[in-house]
């Protein structure tokens, strides 16, 4: 184990409502849902993010405004609190607990404004107990100091840290060692793997793979005949732990991405993320046609006015699968439009290309306007 990079994973807690409900002095056991105005259960917007007492009723990021408005009644119907996001709230905070997780990281990388990647792999002198000791220390430097919950996954790589952060959520601390990885994957949904959706676990189901070993003991040979050689590969590499460990501060400069300029400035977000959607789907099937796949993916919002946003997420490994960039692209969008502002563009980026050497030649920067 001492040759493994000890990979820390964190990932905040519920983050868009931890710091509204810090602002406002909330109750945190009342369902809040942050996002358009439900206008009483007429509202045509969607829902931004919702805390952990929402997420009860099935409340969830995306999910049109009115249908959570029915699950989950604001007054004088019912006791849950709707309210439009704060984004100048959410950068502040992130800002400050980015700054304490850089400072005992030998390589940072900041996923998103609520999850970041650190190797401390000198920093503990290959120790994982250290890494434990470290991450519990950080997590209660980020409640005191600013007043807000993380969870951290510690693993050899970025993808098994991502995994072990979802355990034991919220504030939680889960490690993965490098011999333990058999016994972590033994019965563990494949569902639980970052970038296996709904859609790629419903082809394995029907063939009788629900779990991660279960995928191992199927066979890379075998897999590959229903799922494709790709993506047997790389479940391949997972289970063996196998996969990146690379933490890196710079954003690729090579990427693919599409915008769609209305020919009208548009307020209904329900028919702008349609469209949003469908330019994803066709990005990565240019990725595809090319070879290529990414990890970083990032949104384009332009309002009336020109007044223009970018947010971006990225991904533990390269993927070049529909689902998963759809998904990132919908929260990206649900968590960072502005309410009550009409949208002139809409565009969706794919960046932190992986290609193999064979086709390094292909790798362009291509940017189009639709």
């Amino acid at each position: 184990m001492s040759d493994s990079r000890i990979i820390v994973h964190c990932d905040l807690d519920a983050f868009y409502a931890a710091v509204e409900t810090l602002h406002h002095g909330f109750d945190e056991s009342i369902p809040l849902v942050i996002g358009s105005d439900p206008e009483n259960g007429r509202g045509r917007g969607i829902v931004s993010t919702c805390n952990y007492a929402a997420r009860k009723f099935g409340i969830r990021s995306a999910m049109s405004i009115s249908e959570a408005w029915r699950r989950c009644p604001g007054a004088p119907f019912g006791n849950a609190i709707y309210i439009r996001g704060s984004r100048g709230l959410y950068s502040r905070a992130s800002r400050k607990v980015m700054k304490i997780l850089k400072q005992p990281a030998e390589f940072f990388e900041q996923a998103s404004i609520d999850e970041a990647y650190l190797d401390v792999t000198e920093y503990v002198n290959h120790d994982w107990d250290a890494a434990v000791a470290l991450c519990r220390e950080l997590q209660d430097n980020i409640m005191r100091e600013i007043g807000l919950s993380a969870s951290f996954g510690i693993a050899a790589n970025r993808i098994l840290a991502k995994m072990a952060s979802e355990i034991n959520k919220p504030r939680g601390i889960f490690r993965i060692l490098p011999d333990e990885l058999v016994d972590f994957f033994d019965g563990r949904d494949i569902r639980e793997v970052p970038g296996i959706g709904k859609k790629r676990a419903t082809q394995l189901n029907e063939w009788g793979i629900a779990t991660v070993d279960e995928v191992y003991v199927y066979g890379e040979l075998s897999l590959a005949r229903i799922t494709g050689e790709r993506f047997a590969s790389w479940i391949t590499r997972v289970y063996e732990g196998r996969t990146s460990n690379e933490i890196s501060p710079l954003r690729s400069r090579k990427s693919i991405g599409k915008e769609h300029t209305f020919d009208y400035d548009r307020d209904n977000y329900e028919i702008v993320l349609e469209n949003l959607l469908s330019i994803v789907r066709r990005v990565m099937k240019s990725a595809r046609e090319i070879g290529v796949s990414g990890r970083l993916a990032e949104v384009k919002i332009r309002y009336t006015g020109f007044e223009t946003h970018t947010h971006g997420r990225s991904i533990p490994v390269s993927m070049d699968d529909d689902e998963v960039f759809t998904s990132l692209a919908k929260k990206l969008f649900a968590n960072n439009v502005q309410p009550d502002k009409k949208i002139r563009l809409i565009g969706f980026r794919l960046g932190h290309l992986a290609t193999p050497s064979t086709k390094q030649t292909r790798l362009l920067s291509i940017y189009e306007e639709e």
